[in-house]
């Protein structure tokens, strides 16, 4: 066997363990690109790429008022005085900050070809030119009065300095991206009035809530326009630095002739890419994924962007739109990370927390300035008050220094002579002829005085942080007036699942009957704030007319509504059958079998308004809608009900009041409600106080009962008969009593004493209650709160509609059918029901991006991201 002994390690070399030297050297990388190229700082908002450019563009005196010079010289310099790294990435960040589409404020003023929205590249950079842009010189103001702290470059020849004055709050009105080791930063752009709006007001209120600042910056303001829905994402950006923006473009729909229609693109998405966007439609279109498309090009010119998409003669603009929203980036994602350095750490940032460290940052800028003013101020004044003194004794001073040797003993005997420092002596012996004249004598004596008062003025100033605070308002004032302009990007409030309209349509046996009280089962599969509202049965052949709270209706016939749906499935989205505007929601569905002008609706607003419309009004309706009322502002339409042989209506409001009145064979005809045109407006039928609102109306009948329902469970029922008539416009009487318990009345219905008749309580998350109507107290006074007829629910559940039917309504085999009006703050659902039960599918959705249609999910099914 042979051994060696183990070699002694050289002289010079130290053993080192693998891992170590690995996470040692990993950890020095990240920090590196973490600190050094990736994330701006949050004083700035600049990297340090674009820093050395912009600070290398200054030393070169590429002022605005200047000539545009050759990007080649600039990256050269930038390459060969501070940033020793590859000229591409130097280029590519000079390129951008000159960029409109890129920057909601370019910090350079380039000439010459810069890339398009369509993705083109660039020119090299031997072809383009820049200089400063205007409003870049407020980042670099004050640099040279010491306001900054400078390091050495790379070869230690030169310094830099590591973070710009900056006068302007940079980060937050152009935004940045970039992506470091193990973190990336997303921050979008702002409006310059609305942020400069919001530092004035931190340094006033420095105790103010996310909720103050953004009544004063509602949103990122991006710079190729657009739309924003709903405004949670935001909240959650300024609130806790990180959030999900849905950007939308801007669309306008054009009648052309032929009775076709076109969808004009006139406003993109923040970064997307027109030439893809393009092609993405047309890829849609050839696959058959998008119906109703004839023709797409590109129309955009130096005036502006348009996307021109002609439809065919039978397509609907809105439901085209909205495929496109779904299946394009026409509706996009901006997920925000508001990571930036802070003092050389990155840290995710809420808005009020970095406009507080801009603020500061701008304190010791102030603060860094004066103090350098003032010393150069005493400087200049200590200097005066010895030629000022000379002066005086001009006779001696002459005498002095011809009796000198030199200059230097000149010096020294001035000195010691008048008490006066080295620089003063320096500065006499340099004095001209020409200063012994009684008019720059008195120039002197005006600019000592003038420095007297500066210098004063520059030790109060640092004396007190509030009059620092003041200067910081006035420049951040200055900057408004000088750059400041118009919001660009319009913020929708509605979130985009407030639009969502689903339709389904299931047998009316899949509900068993239960007893008062009864849990229910799930009618549906929902999403959180999630509620149903209706339920009607028609037969296939019937239409069904969807009256929305702007007051418009659309027509749909049953049979259009796919079959096959299971019980707990969402159904079909109603924005992919009717063309239901943006701003719009579905408050009420209606069955009608043939219109007659001899039928009548009674239609009713939540501020109290009736109108009476013949039934007859509505037919032959286009598919895109008719106004059926005019409606107030503030107003919104909140029921629709088929008359019949009734001449009475009541009206009920949330607070339990209740207003019966007649509407038609009156014996006075003048206070008939008479039938007006679908454009008219209505009248008042109940006088409301402040704090209520109507939440349903139906017709009278001889034998009724008003149910009502209230959002905690409670119900009851109580004869019609009991109720007093009035005169349409009274208050009413009340119906049920509103307490803490009960809740607000959610609903109402007018029942009849017909054997089989059942109630359909539906919740807000979607729960079903079938009972029998016997089963709800009758009850002859009119100030109860009833019975519980709906328990066992969730803490945070209630009931949001209530439907009735009788067995001879779907004894012959009729169905269910129901859609959903769902959203993230408030719901409303309906559902209809139609004479066969097959499943609904909602389309089918492998988009990327974020989109406002979901597929039919089972009850247990998580959605699927949708966000790239």
């Amino acid at each position: 066997m042979v051994t060696s002994a183990p070699v002694p390690p050289s002289r010079g070399i130290r053993p080192i363990r693998i891992e170590e030297e690995m996470r040692n050297s990993y950890l020095s990388y990240a920090m590196s690109v973490i600190v050094s190229r990736a994330l701006p700082d949050v004083r700035d908002g600049l990297k340090p790429v674009q820093r050395r450019i912009l600070y290398a563009m200054h030393e070169m005196g590429m002022r605005p008022n200047q000539a545009h010079r050759k990007c080649a010289r600039i990256v050269g310099e930038v390459l060969g005085k501070y940033h020793p790294h590859s000229d591409t990435p130097v280029y590519d960040a000079l390129v951008r900050m000159a960029q409109t589409f890129s920057m909601r404020y370019p910090l350079i003023d380039g000439q010459g070809n810069f890339g398009s929205v369509d993705g083109d590249p660039p020119a090299a950079m031997r072809y383009t030119e820049a200089r400063l842009a205007a409003i870049a010189e407020e980042l670099l103001a004050d640099i040279d009065l010491n306001t900054v702290d400078f390091s050495l470059n790379f070869d230690d020849s030169l310094h830099e300095p590591q973070v710009l004055p900056s006068r302007l709050p940079n980060l937050l009105i152009n935004g940045a991206t970039g992506i470091a080791v193990g973190m990336a930063t997303n921050l979008p752009p702002h409006n310059l009035g609305e942020i400069c709006d919001a530092v004035c007001h931190v340094i006033d209120q420095p105790n103010c809530v996310t909720e103050d600042l953004i009544k004063l910056i509602p949103g990122p303001d991006f710079p190729t326009s657009g739309y924003i829905r709903g405004t949670q994402g935001i909240i959650d950006t300024y609130t806790t630095g990180r959030g999900r923006i849905v950007m939308e473009a801007k669309t306008e729909i054009e009648e052309i002739r032929g009775g076709r229609q076109r969808i004009i693109v006139t406003e993109l998405p923040y970064q997307v890419n027109k030439a893809n966007l393009v092609e993405k439609i047309a890829q849609l279109v050839r696959d058959k994924r998008v119906e109703g498309i004839s023709d797409i090009r590109d129309e955009s010119d130096r005036q502006g962007m348009r996307v021109v998409i002609e439809l065919r003669r039978d397509a609907q603009a809105n439901i085209v739109r909205n495929n496109l929203y779904r299946h394009t980036a026409l509706r996009s994602t901006f997920n925000t990370i508001m990571l930036a350095l802070v003092a050389g750490q990155p840290q995710v940032l809420p808005l009020k927390r970095m406009l507080t460290l801009f603020v500061e940052h701008r304190q010791e800028v102030i603060r860094r300035r004066s103090e350098h003013l003032l010393q150069r101020a005493r400087d200049r004044d200590h200097i005066l008050e010895g030629l000022l003194l000379a002066l005086d004794v001009m006779d001696q001073v002459i005498v002095i220094i011809r009796t000198s040797d030199d200059a230097e003993a000149a010096r020294t005997n001035l000195m010691d002579e008048f008490d006066l420092s080295q620089a003063q002596a320096q500065a006499i012996l340099d004095m001209q002829l020409r200063r012994l004249a009684a008019l720059e004598r008195e120039r002197l004596q005006n600019e000592h005085e003038e420095l007297q008062k500066t210098i004063a003025s520059l030790e109060a100033l640092l004396g007190d942080t509030a009059k620092i605070l003041n200067e910081i308002k006035k420049e951040t004032r200055k900057l408004k007036k000088d750059f400041g302009d118009a919001r660009r990007t319009e913020i929708d409030p509605m979130e985009v699942g407030e639009q969502r309209v689903y339709i389904k349509r299931v047998p009316c046996d899949t509900y068993r009957t239960q007893n008062r009280g009864g849990k229910g089962v799930r009618g549906m599969t929902t999403r959180e704030d999630d509620a149903l509202m209706d339920l009607v049965v028609v037969d296939t052949h019937d239409t069904l007319l969807f009256f929305t709270n702007r007051g418009r209706v659309y027509p749909l016939k049953a049979y259009q509504i796919q079959g096959d749906t299971s019980r707990t499935s969402r159904g079909t989205l109603l924005v992919n059958l009717i063309p239901i505007a943006r701003n719009e929601q579905v408050q009420a569905m209606l069955p009608v079998k043939n219109a007659r002008d001899s039928a009548m609706l009674i239609l009713a607003t939540r501020l109290g308004e009736v109108k009476a419309l013949k039934e007859g009004e509505l037919t032959n309706i286009r598919p895109s809608g008719l106004i059926v009322m005019d409606l107030e502002d503030g107003d919104e339409l909140v029921s629709v009900a088929q008359i019949g042989d009734a001449d009475e209506i009541v009206m009920i409001t949330e607070k339990g009041q209740a207003m019966l009145f007649q509407v038609r064979n009156c014996e006075d005809p003048r206070k008939n409600l008479t039938p007006r045109s679908r454009s008219a407006g209505g009248v008042r039928g109940i006088r409301l106080s402040s704090d209520d609102k109507v939440v349903g109306m139906a017709p009278v009948t001889s034998d009724g009962h008003l149910l009502v329902v209230s959002q905690g469970g409670y119900g009851k029922s109580t004869p019609l008969k009991n109720y007093p008539r009035h005169g349409r416009g009274g208050q009413g009487v009340r119906t049920f009593r509103v307490n803490d318990k009960t809740g607000p009345v959610a609903a109402s219905r007018v029942v009849t004493d017909d054997e089989g008749q059942e109630v359909f309580i539906i919740s807000a998350k979607a729960q079903v209650v079938r009972i029998n109507l016997e089963d709800v107290r009758v009850t002859n006074s009119r100030y109860t709160q009833g019975v519980i007829v709906w328990r066992d629910r969730e803490p945070d559940d209630y009931v949001a509609s209530v439907a009735c039917f009788t067995e001879n309504d779907y004894s012959t085999g009729g169905s269910l059918s129901s859609d959903t009006v769902a959203s993230q703050t408030e719901s409303h659902s309906m559902n209809g029901s139609s004479s066969d039960g097959h499943q609904i599918e909602a389309p089918s959705d492998d988009d990327t991006y974020a989109n406002s249609v979901e597929e039919d999910m089972d009850e247990n099914e998580e959605p699927e991201n949708k966000e790239e």
